[in-house]
Formats: structure tokens, C-alpha cells, sequence
């Protein structure tokens, strides 16, 4: 990878054995990236991109306008979202071991032992996380198998900082993010079924939105609803 200036705009250049270019402007800061054919040049790269110079820049200014959630404390009454719905921290600190319960539709109880530092809460509160999303995927992927026609030999729960999912079509394997445990039900179905679509259609071409269309009409207000959704707060590297 290499870095290419574009009307002041700092590019990064990936080659690849591909045979369209795919320009993406990634958060949370809006970064520049494209993936390039290996016979086209610097300057067909830069022409390719100035066309697109006026979606670049209404992209980088949603992700600068997008609310951002401050590092998590995990301390009372502070902020966390479960499936789409805010819940408001009770730390809960006692004998045994820890726990988390949903009380009522405004309430996230913490149960922890007693001295658990913020790293530990953090830990707890992730393998909470990747518990329920786990318990709502299988019947996500049986659903939608028959219907879409692949079969996932193979599906996992990891952090990603830049993708809400990932997709190896020719191993039948997929990744979903972890943050979607925060998210709408409907937005991490429709993740599930992009990254089980990828199997049919590798790129985000027309074919690929044809086949989305009619599995899912809404699927570009799930994503738009993602992206408007608050960032959390990492340390993004790429």
C-alpha cells in the first residue's frame, strides 16, 4: 500500500488482482482508500478518484458530525445500548460471581464482585455481548440459507473497527462485529444476510444490490440507520 495526494486529499492505494476499482471512505475520520487494478497507474487512479471528490467530502463530514460515544467507565447511570434499545448502567458490586440482567426496558444491572477495576467490567460486559448475539445469529443464518441459496459452513464474533461484517465466499465463512450487539435486531439481520449474499456476488456491484433488493427493499435504510447509529469509542487503526 501506498499514498497518493488528491486535491489535498491524502489517498491510500492498494493494488489488487481485481478488475474494477473500489473507492471507500472508511470512520472514523473519514479516511481515503482505494483498491486499485494492477495495471492501472498512479494518475488513472487520481482521475478516478477527482470524479468523486463531492461524495468524498459529504462522507468525511458525516463521520466528522457523527456522535461519538466518550470512552465507557462502566460506572452508575452511564449510557449502553443493547439491540437498539439505551439502557442506563446499575453497578451492582456483592459476593459472587459476575452477572448482567436487563431490568425493566430502562435499566442494565451490573452485578460484579467487589474491587472489579474498570478493565474487568469492560471484559465482563463484552462476553455479555457476544453471548446474546450469539444466541440470535443460528436462527438468523437458518433462515436465510434456503432463501438466499449458500450454505455458512462457518460463522464468528470479533472486534472489527472498520466493518460491521466480513465474508470468505469461496470458504463459506463469515465474521459479524461484535458492536452489532448494540445495534438494531433489523440491522444485524440485514448484515447477515449482505455478508451471505457476498457468497452469490463477491463486490458491491449492480448485481449485488439487485439480489439485496429483493431479499431485503429496506436494506439501505438498515444501513443508513447503522451509520447514523453513535460510534463507540476506540483507538481506530487501519
Amino acid at each position: 500500500m501506498h499514498r497518493i495526494s488528491v486535491a489535498g486529499l491524502a489517498v491510500n492505494v492498494v493494488r489488487k488482482d481485481i478488475k474494477n476499482l473500489h473507492l471507500g471512505v472508511y470512520p472514523p475520520n473519514g479516511r481515503i482508500r482505494v483498491a486499485a487494478p494492477q495495471s492501472m497507474d498512479d494518475e488513472a487512479v487520481r482521475l478516478a478518484v477527482s470524479t468523486k471528490l463531492a461524495w468524498i467530502k459529504r462522507q468525511q463530514k458525516r463521520f466528522k458530525d457523527q456522535e461519538r460515544q466518550p470512552p465507557r467507565q462502566y460506572v452508575y447511570r452511564e449510557s449502553h445500548y443493547y439491540f437498539g434499545q439505551r439502557y442506563l448502567l446499575h453497578v451492582i458490586e456483592e459476593d459472587g460471581p459476575a452477572r448482567i440482567m436487563i431490568r425493566n426496558k430502562t435499566t442494565l444491572d451490573l452485578h460484579i464482585p467487589k474491587g472489579t477495576d474498570i478493565t474487568k467490567r469492560g471484559q465482563i460486559m463484552h462476553a455479555w455481548y457476544r453471548k446474546e448475539l450469539k444466541a440470535r445469529i443460528p436462527d438468523l443464518i437458518e433462515k436465510w440459507e434456503p432463501i438466499i441459496g449458500v450454505n455458512v459452513t462457518f460463522w464468528g464474533i470479533k472486534k472489527m473497527k472498520t466493518k460491521w461484517g466480513s465474508c470468505n465466499s469461496r470458504a463459506g465463512r463469515i465474521w459479524l462485529n461484535l458492536e452489532l450487539a448494540k445495534k438494531p435486531v433489523q440491522c444485524l439481520e440485514f448484515i447477515v444476510v449482505h455478508e451471505m449474499v457476498h457468497m452469490l456476488e463477491r463486490h458491491h456491484n449492480d448485481d449485488f444490490k439487485d439480489i439485496m433488493d429483493h431479499l431485503i427493499s429496506q436494506w439501505r435504510f438498515y444501513r443508513d440507520e447503522l451509520n447514523r447509529a453513535p460510534l463507540g469509542h476506540e483507538t481506530w487503526s487501519y
